[in-house]
C-alpha cells in the first residue's frame, strides 16, 4: 500500500507545518515516555538483567512518537483537514498584511496612550484618596 497525499500541492506550506510541528510534539512526547523509563523504575524488566528492558526503554518511546507522527500524517491527509488547510492558506495569501512602517506607527500610538490613560488614571485615584481622607472616611497611614 502506498501513501497517497490527498490534493498534492495544495495547502503545501500549511499542511507541511502542521505535519512539523506534529512530528516535534511526537519526538517530544517520545522523549518524555524514554525519560520515565530510564531502566530505574522498570522493576521486573532491568535493563541490565535481561535484553527485554532494552528494548522496552528504546522501543516505547519510538513506538510513541511513531504513532503521533502517523496520526499528524493521517489528519493532515483526511480530506476534511486537508481541504480546511487548503482553504486556510487560500484566504491567507488573501490578507492585506501592513507595512511595517504601520506596524511600527500603530505600536507607538497604542503604547502613547497606555502611559496617557495609566496617568489619568493615577490622577483620579490620587483625587479619590484625597476625596476620602479629606472627608473622614479613609485614613492615610505613614508608609503607606
Amino acid at each position: 500500500m502506498a501513501l497517497k497525499i490527498y490534493k498534492r500541492g495544495q495547502g503545501k506550506y500549511t499542511r507541511t507545518t502542521t505535519f512539523a510541528v506534529g512530528a516535534l510534539i511526537g519526538a517530544l512526547v517520545g522523549h518524555y515516555v524514554w525519560g520515565r523509563l530510564d531502566g530505574s523504575n522498570l522493576g521486573y524488566w532491568e535493563v541490565s538483567a535481561w535484553p527485554v528492558g532494552l528494548y522496552m526503554v528504546y522501543g516505547i518511546p519510538l513506538v510513541a512518537f511513531a504513532g503521533v507522527v502517523a496520526a499528524v500524517y493521517l489528519a493532515v491527509n483526511r480530506p476534511r483537514s486537508a481541504d480546511f488547510m487548503i482553504a486556510t492558506e487560500g484566504e491567507m495569501k488573501k490578507v492585506s498584511w501592513s507595512s511595517k512602517r504601520e506596524i511600527v506607527g500603530g505600536t507607538k500610538v497604542v503604547i502613547t496612550t497606555t502611559f496617557i490613560l495609566a496617568l489619568m488614571l493615577w490622577v483620579v485615584d490620587m483625587g479619590f484618596l484625597r476625596f476620602f481622607t479629606w472627608i473622614g472616611v479613609m485614613q492615610v497611614v505613614a508608609g503607606d
